[in-house]
């Protein structure tokens, strides 16, 4: 019968590929979460909304929006400042 014991080596050497391994996501998937302007798709996206209520909250001046040839841009700042207020401690919000 084989006993495998485990050791501080071990178990630090195990550590140091995870934070590796969690680093690699992180650094791969940080691009796109952490664009600074957004197109109004990705904004529809993000927030779960259409287009028509986007525009509305353009509209009424609740989200700033910059116009560059012909394309609409949203400050990612803005969006997290939009959705601050409405922020709920509640995790299930089918309540």
């Amino acid at each position: 019968m084989t006993v495998n014991i485990l050791t501080k080596e071990d178990l630090h050497q195990f550590k140091a590929e995870l934070l590796q391994e969690i680093q690699t996501l992180v650094t791969e998937n940080a691009p796109a979460k952490l664009k600074k302007w957004l197109k109004s798709y990705e904004v529809c996206k993000t927030l779960g909304i259409s287009r028509g209520t986007l525009q509305t909250l353009r509209d009424n001046g609740t989200l700033p929006s910059t116009l560059i040839g012909g394309l609409v841009f949203y400050d990612y700042d803005d969006i997290l400042q939009l959705m601050k207020p409405n922020k709920s401690a509640s995790k299930d919000f089918r309540k």
